[in-house]
């Protein structure tokens, strides 16, 4: 107890270098801000650079702002460190996840929804949902959305060592023999939502449609962080309904692929129900894990799949699913109409 059995993973450096003064921020502020916010900060910038956007232009505006986050690695450093004297008349608004998305909408002048979702490692796609929701019925007229992820002690990484759920290597070895869980990672991702029908009229540039999205929960299962296959199965379905959606016509699924023993393979059964009920035999559903490119980042780990998969659209070309060799034996797979995007796939 009170140890984990491997510290590697992927990081990013220097995650606590920040232009303060850019942003508005005070010196004293800056030091007691966590360092998620900072990184929310800049890709909230460079999303509105791609996209084109000044901030006087998008200044005063209806936009949403929907923040993935979870960790509190820096609130437990930060606050419950014993030392009341660290403790300034920043040190709450500069932790609570609420101002995550709130800082955002503060520095920019931005007048719709704001707010900051826990869901655990979904949290980054169910705020791609919310916004995707506050669009459609009119609560905002276009939304920002993402999640970030970092790591600044050992207390997660031991409690997720009692339950075998990191891999030794900090690898992800999604649906391959040699899964041993997930390795830890760290990351940011925001991107811009807006009606088609806007982004058309504004001539912007455009990198996927979002057809249609669904959320639900597992309800009761093996345990409390033990998937549901079923319930991701009525999830998928929901979501090919109210997006009018053939699933036959579905070439690509950017899975959840953890690269976990017991969560691979309910994943491949729930989207075999769901996608191959008919499908064509010749052409199997094509899969594949971000995690096993970059591993997992946990709260902003959707909105890395959903960038996966636009950057996929930009270059024409499915990225090849890592740590691949040998295919999870207690996966049925000549049972499933599936293929693990093995090498780079063209399309």
């Amino acid at each position: 107890k009170g140890k984990m059995y491997t510290d590697k993973g992927y990081f990013i450096e220097d995650p606590d270098i920040f232009d303060a003064s850019f942003f508005g921020l005070s010196e004293d502020e800056a030091k007691s801000l966590d360092p998620q916010q900072r990184l929310l900060l800049k890709a909230t910038w460079n999303t509105l650079e791609d996209a084109g956007i000044t901030q006087k232009e998008i200044s005063g505006s209806e936009t949403g702002v929907y923040i993935g986050l979870s960790n509190i690695d820096y609130v437990q450093s930060h606050i419950r460190s014993g030392n009341t004297q660290k403790i300034d008349q920043y040190s709450l608004t500069s932790i609570l996840h609420s101002t995550a998305a709130g800082r955002i909408s503060y520095f920019l002048n931005l007048t719709g929804p704001a707010i900051t979702s826990d869901t655990a490692c979904s949290s980054s796609l169910v705020s791609l949902h919310l916004a995707c929701n506050a669009i459609q019925q009119g609560e905002c007229a276009q939304a920002l959305a993402g999640g970030v992820n970092l790591i600044f002690g050992p207390e997660g990484s031991i409690a997720l060592s009692q339950v075998k759920a990191l891999s030794k290597d900090g690898k992800c070895k999604t649906f391959d023999e040699k899964a041993d869980g997930y390795g830890r990672s760290e990351g940011v991702g925001m991107v811009l939502l807006k009606s088609l029908d806007n982004a058309i009229n504004n001539n912007d540039n455009i990198l996927g449609v979002i057809k249609s999205s669904a959320i639900n929960q597992d309800g009761r299962s093996n345990g409390l962080t033990a998937p549901n296959g079923l319930a991701q199965q009525k999830l998928i379905q929901k979501a090919l309904i109210k997006g009018n959606i053939d699933p036959n016509n579905v070439t690509y699924i950017e899975t959840h692929g953890t690269g976990t023993p017991l969560g691979d393979p309910i994943e491949i059964q729930a989207l075999d129900k769901a996608y191959n009920q008919n499908r064509n035999a010749s052409k199997p559903l094509i899969i594949g894990s971000i995690k096993s490119n970059i591993g997992h980042t946990e709260s902003a780990a959707g909105i890395a799949g959903f960038m996966k998969v636009l950057t996929s659209f930009k270059y024409g070309c499915i990225p090849a699913n890592l740590h691949f060799k040998n295919p999870n034996p207690l996966i049925p797979w000549n049972q499933f109409n599936v293929k693990v995007a093995d090498q780079h796939i063209d399309y």
